[in-house]
């Protein structure tokens, strides 16, 4: 796997192939079984090595069975994996290997075996260079990860004043970032079990705990009857999106519906169910509910969970509102009503107080620069029509019923607008190949251009290689794309961009541009680096009015990182 690949290109970046490491005596033992492993090959491979190096990701399950079967043996060489010869860590078990100390690691090995080498050794010290640079390169920008426009989470995560939440896993973990006095986190289907452990040597007579419909549905429901059984006073906080929204929208196990779960936890013994919702009208004559619910708008959250905290034992608030990128999707699909409406800031009154941005939390309301200062925009690109924006007390909002969006024309059938245009300089491939790294943020096309790269270069008979790093990049976060193309698939080894390896950083987003990850892998006067100026807000801005980025900041960053030639804004 990953570690196979990355000694690949380890050796390959001191210079050592195949017929280099015959000639040197360098063994390399690909593992594809690692437990239990082949005891009768590893005693071949082995018979007549002074040193073994273990390269693997994580725990060391490999090294310590070489260690067993090779120890005692009448020719028992040295193993060196997690920590080296004097105990100092080697290839430490957290994080990810890199291809640059696999690298040196390996290098310094051959250089005592093999004695002088300057090839070898002018490699390893460039790479100690380009490691160096990574060590002292700091974050100049980050992009947290937060709610999408519209989320139910922008109101159903608030707690009132005094009470304290628990975290869950989900997307509602992201209020942990926020200041929603929201803490901890568990594992999943462990929710609420912590206050249970620290309920009796606390002061705090009561917790929320969020927890999210799809965890409800695969192994919470397992925790509210360990509250339950323990008598903790608890306010389980059941999140129901109508969608398993963190992992991409796909449908509930079993149909769980509302009432589903308000009969399934009052069956397991909690009495106060509450219900909230954005539509209190819709279950008539369509929901079963057990006797004794209450059912209330989500404008009354704050009053509700105010009676539910003063309950005795555990209560059970069912916060019902439709995961605000599964509505988009529905809505794409014609399954989910699309309200005829849309709200807009009328620019000239608005006074940037920032108030629409806290009653909303919604990372659609953006700033725009005027001659009379800052001012609000809502972007009806991203606006996912939850409308709590209006909750604030602010005349400059306006609502358009029955218009649409204006599209832009399409441009197929015009004329080339590349014509007259020189073509480019063609980048010289050797058998390294070319490597770059997109970055930007989530849902704006990254992984889509990192894929028609490697498309056009498969369609050109070339090798290519992507790795998406994307982790919450839905949710506003940072997003990274990694691409190499070779002449050949057999010339591309690992594909992560390593320190002071790109050829080229093509930065969408400037504050993602900044981050640690892409300015180690840039080599000043060589990595062309092409980033985009415009300033898209992070979730900070929603309640931060006078939030701005550091973008000046970020441009030094870049120029002194690529080279004033070699950077373009």
């Amino acid at each position: 796997g990953k570690s196979y690949l990355d000694v690949r290109q380890a050796l390959e970046d001191i210079g050592i192939d195949e017929a280099a490491a015959n000639r040197i005596g360098i063994r390399l033992f690909k593992v594809g079984c690692p437990w239990p492993l082949d005891f009768q090959h590893i005693a071949d491979f082995a018979r007549g090595l002074d040193t073994i190096v273990v390269v693997e990701e994580k725990r060391s399950l490999i090294e310590v069975q070489l260690r067993e079967n090779l120890y005692g043996t009448a020719t028992q060489p040295v193993i060196v994996g997690k920590k080296d010869e004097r105990g100092d860590w080697l290839f430490p078990a957290k994080g990810a290997l890199d291809p640059n100390e696999i690298a040196i690691a390996l290098g310094e090995r051959i250089l005592r075996t093999i004695g002088s080498s300057e090839e070898i050794a002018a490699r390893v010290a460039k790479l100690r260079q380009f490691q160096a640079m990574l060590a002292d390169t700091l974050d100049i920008g980050s992009r947290t990860p937060f709610f999408c426009s519209g989320c139910p989470h922008n109101s159903s995560t608030k707690v009132p004043d005094g009470s304290l939440a628990a975290a869950g896993i989900g997307c509602h973990f992201m209020a942990l970032w926020m200041d929603r006095n929201t803490v901890g986190f568990t594992a999943m289907g462990g929710e609420g079990a912590q206050w249970v452990g620290q309920a009796p040597f606390s002061k705090r007579d009561h917790i929320f705990q969020n927890l999210g419909d799809g965890t409800y549905n695969h192994s919470g429901v397992l925790a509210i009857r360990f509250a339950l059984s323990s008598d903790a006073n608890i306010t389980y906080k059941i999140l129901y999106n109508d969608a398993v929204a963190m992992t991409g929208g796909q449908p509930h196990e079993g149909g769980l519906t509302v009432d589903m779960i308000a009969r399934q936890v009052r069956a397991e013994g909690v009495e106060r169910i509450a219900v909230v919702t954005d539509e209190p009208g819709k279950y008539a004559g369509k929901a079963d509910f057990p006797a004794g619910i209450t059912i209330h708008h989500r404008d009354d959250l704050d009053l509700v969970q105010r009676e539910l905290r003063e309950v005795k034992g555990v209560s059970v608030l069912l916060y019902d509102q439709t995961c605000a990128a599964e509505k988009r999707r529905r809505r794409k699909r014609g399954t989910f009503p699309d309200p005829d409406k849309r709200v807009f800031i009328n620019e000239l009154v608005c006074e940037g107080c920032g108030d629409c941005g806290v009653q909303s939390n919604c990372v659609s309301i953006q700033p725009v620069e005027t001659e009379f200062g800052r001012k609000r925009r809502i972007d009806q690109s991203s606006c996912n029509k939850d409308f709590s924006c209006l909750n604030g007390f602010c005349p400059s909002f306006v609502t358009v019923h029955g218009g649409k969006i204006r599209k832009a024309e399409g441009t197929a059938g015009r004329a080339d607008p590349l014509d007259g245009v020189p073509a480019p300089a063609e980048f010289r491939m050797g058998n390294q190949g070319w490597a770059a790294i997109i970055d930007g943020v989530g849902g704006t096309g990254v992984v889509t251009v990192g894929a028609v790269l490697g498309m056009a270069a498969h369609l050109e008979g070339k090798g290519c290689g992507m790795i998406d790093m994307a982790g919450l990049a839905q949710k506003g976060g940072s997003v990274f794309t990694h691409v190499r193309i070779a002449p050949t698939p057999e010339d591309i080894h690992a594909i992560r961009v390593s320190a002071g390896k790109a050829d080229l950083v093509l930065g969408c987003d400037l504050v993602v541009s900044g981050a640690k990850k892409v300015l180690g892998a840039v080599r000043e006067g060589h990595t062309i680096f092409l980033a985009n100026t415009a300033e898209i807000m992070p979730g900070e801005f929603t309640r931060s009015a006078d939030f701005s980025l550091p973008v000046e900041r970020l441009k030094k960053a870049i120029r002194a990182a690529a080279g004033d030639d070699k950077a373009h804004f």
